[in-house]
């Protein structure tokens, strides 16, 4: 089956601007009619909420390390009926996994190239001029083989600083597609793992409308929808999204549980699961009758005093626990475990169901691909499977008790010591699982 032609909006480094072109352009093309796929290459679990809330359609998640063909194709065909696919890339176009070739398996640069997608760079010009165009073209000619579509100009300074670069462009043969003046209020909010959630943002969709009128002011919308090329033309008969891991499903759904990936829940969906949220802040508990209670990752560091007092959710978890399986990724686990101390210090009673103590005072960053071989099983998965993920958290293990659920290793191989606890029904796992191994 044939796929709309797509895009992929990358840069050379995080930081230059890009999600702010990608939510501005994807809401200018919906304006103009269109319908836009949007998709986030790599493993981020935050861009695909602002995706939706700029052009209307979910976004999923395409990553070419933890993804193998067939689920690469099974997302790729949610653009069938799209008339674009725009993506967003993740980090610098070419970072991906050390040892894996010129470009670095998992990159946006692979995803690009396997969409067959010309890559639009946002090149962030503050500090240069033509010097710009260097950085532009060792982009373009790095790997050969990739379509590379122009650059939009990033904080430009002034009307002369926006002619010089584009004069280093020129004489490079770098094609400019467009030029954004310097705005500081265009900056979206972050925290610790990235971006605010969308559903915290204070007024998203105003703020999305100004970036497209922003981009449709400085940018050739025109020449970006005419560089589109690529997408899948075939459809794996293997290819399908994952299956659920039971029928009556418990997904915890708030401020504080919020990571779980689109591609993932969309899958447990059309296989004919139920999907029963409840939020954990509002100290709801699961439905009596659910098979499973699923915890997704989150800020449970920012808020545990409100889960620490939320007796009715803790109380049906360890009702559910009795019978059925409970499972927690991440946020989830640490919710999951004996307790989770504050930024402040303070000590927070959690559901108790693990040993797990971890501390978001004694803060270290944890972040990158993870691949788990399950020594116990957790729902969805025998012991022995395989599985894929990502890990990005601060927060760090003070005590583990329980035993293991996998031997858990990095994308280089190197063993990690989140392994993730098992204890009765209850289980959890530091990284956020994206697809079984080879899937």
């Amino acid at each position: 089956m044939n796929m709309p032609p797509g895009l992929m909006i990358s840069a050379p480094a995080s930081g230059t601007g890009k999600t702010t072109v990608m939510l501005g352009l994807l809401r200018a093309l919906a304006e103009d009619g269109l319908v836009v796929q949007p998709f986030k290459s790599g493993p981020d679990y935050i861009d695909p909420a602002f995706h939706r809330a700029a052009c209307g359609r979910a976004s999923y998640n395409l990553d070419s390390w933890a993804m193998g063909e067939g689920l690469l194709a099974a997302i790729g065909a949610e653009a069938q009926g799209a008339d674009i696919a725009i993506a967003e890339g993740s980090m610098g176009l070419y970072d991906g996994v050390a040892g894996a070739g010129a470009t670095g398996h998992g990159s946006s640069a692979e995803t690009a190239r396997r969409m067959g997608w010309p890559v639009v760079l946002v090149v962030d010009v503050s500090g240069q001029a033509q010097s710009a165009a260097a950085t532009a073209l060792g982009f373009a000619r790095y790997a050969p083989d990739l379509p590379f579509a122009g650059v939009i100009l990033n904080r430009v300074a002034s009307p002369r600083h926006e002619r010089l670069v584009r004069l280093g462009m020129e004489a490079a043969g770098i094609r400019v597609l467009g030029a954004l003046p310097r705005r500081g209020d265009l900056k979206l909010p972050e925290r610790h793992l990235g971006l605010v959630q969308a559903v915290e943002h204070p007024d998203l969709d105003r703020a999305i409308a100004e970036y497209a009128a922003f981009l449709r002011t400085h940018v050739d919308l025109a020449a970006i929808r005419d560089a589109a090329a690529g997408g899948l033309k075939t459809h794996p008969a293997a290819a399908r999204l994952p299956l659920p891991p039971a029928q009556r499903i418990a997904l915890a759904q708030d401020a504080a549980f919020s990571f779980a990936y689109p591609h993932m829940l969309e899958g447990w969906r059309r296989a004919g699961a139920e999907i029963l949220p409840f939020s954990p802040l509002a100290d709801e508990p699961p439905a009596r009758d659910a098979d499973l209670v699923w915890l997704p990752g989150g800020y449970p560091e920012l808020h545990a005093g409100a889960l620490a007092a939320a007796t009715r959710f803790r109380a049906g978890l360890v009702r559910h626990a009795e019978t059925r399986p409970v499972h927690g990724e991440c946020g989830g686990y640490m919710a999951l475990g004996a307790a989770l101390i504050d930024k402040d210090g303070q000590r927070h009673a959690m559901a108790g169901l693990l040993g797990l103590v971890t501390s978001y005072e004694k803060r270290r960053m944890h972040l990158g691909y993870r691949r788990a071989v399950l020594q116990s099983p957790m729902p969805g998965h025998p012991p022995g499977a395989a599985l894929r993920g990502h890990e990005f958290h601060y927060s760090t293990i003070l005590e583990q008790p329980d035993a293991p659920l996998a031997r858990v290793t990095d994308a280089e191989g190197a063993e990690v010591a989140e392994t993730g606890s098992v204890r009765g029904r209850v289980s959890g796992t530091f990284f956020h699982l994206i697809a079984e191994d080879g899937a």
